[in-house]
């Protein structure tokens, strides 16, 4: 029987890093959760135990660190392209690194005086995210994102015309809630290393938001479509969009026991189990990514 060793990597995962900007009275935060993923020339550390090629996480977590303070953070996409690179050109082994960041928002409070220069409030769980994978004498990859984005429709959305067999319980419908929990992922056009980040991620998430709301759906499905055409139709920076959708069920409560009618007011919302509904838009042209992004 022959062995080999297959794909590896290794890393530090979830270094927690919060920055405060001090402008005078007024203060700027940042708050990431980043991960570093390295693969390479490895294979002694797994075959023999020959640590010498071994760059240790503890200290990947130090850089992180040290590139906040150097650096500063600026927009995630770019700070994950600044310790990527970092990765790859100084330290030999490694072949390729992958550097994920999570952002997690603060928003500042509002007094009665104005906005208050150093008190922040949660923005609650949605999350804004990058992926950023450097590989020798390739183009970088930049993939930004969005998750915990909580939207629902309180009409517009139907669903009928389903196929059924002996199983099928489920009436349809003209009128129902459609609500869902938006985990979207956007890969960047190749070579695009230079974007305005800021404003890149923030009119992205607009258009995803206003197809959600403006497309009349007959499907959750078609809903995802539209989203992510509708990005990249007005995104030239975007090659592709890759979205999950779970679908949040509202069930109309059955009131009739009680001589009450029901005229879609009162529903039971379902966190599980729920439709899952996952699909990549993508420009035609553009090659399927190999990534499992």
């Amino acid at each position: 029987m022959s062995i080999e060793l297959g794909d590896n990597r290794y890393g530090k995962a979830e270094v927690r890093l919060f920055t405060v900007t001090r402008d005078g009275a007024r203060h700027e935060l940042t708050d990431l959760n980043v991960s570093i993923a390295l693969s390479g020339e490895f294979e002694a550390t797994h075959l023999t135990g020959d640590n010498a090629q071994v760059l240790p996480t503890d200290t990947q977590k130090n850089t992180v660190y040290a590139f906040a303070k150097e650096h500063g953070v600026g927009q995630i996409e770019a700070f994950g392209l600044l310790l990527a690179r970092h990765f790859v050109t100084s330290h030999g082994p490694t072949r390729q690194a992958r550097v994920h960041i999570a952002e997690y928002g603060w928003a500042r409070l509002q007094l009665p005086a104005g906005a208050a220069p150093h008190s922040f409030a949660r923005t609650g769980p949605e999350v804004r995210t990058a992926e950023v994978i450097i590989t020798r004498d390739a183009d970088p990859v930049v993939i930004s994102g969005i998750s915990g984005l909580v939207l629902l429709n309180s009409t517009g959305s139907e669903f009928h015309g389903f196929a059924t067999d002996r199983y099928t319980t489920l009436p349809e419908t003209t009128d129902r809630v459609l609500a869902t929990e938006v985990s979207a992922r956007w890969r960047h056009q190749p070579g695009r290393d230079q974007v305005d980040w800021r404003t890149s991620f923030d009119e992205t998430r607009r258009h995803l938001l206003e197809a959600f709301a403006e497309t009349h759906s007959l499907s959750l499905q078609q809903t995802l479509y539209a989203m992510g055409e509708r990005v990249l139709q007005q995104r030239a920076e975007i090659a592709e969009v890759r979205l999950v959708l779970p679908n949040r069920h509202h069930l109309l409560v059955d009131l009739r026991p009680f001589g009450l009618s029901n005229d879609n007011e009162v529903f039971y919302p379902s966190d599980r189990p729920h439709g899952l509904i996952e699909g990549t838009v993508r420009r035609t042209g553009v090659a399927e990514s190999d990534l499992a992004w």
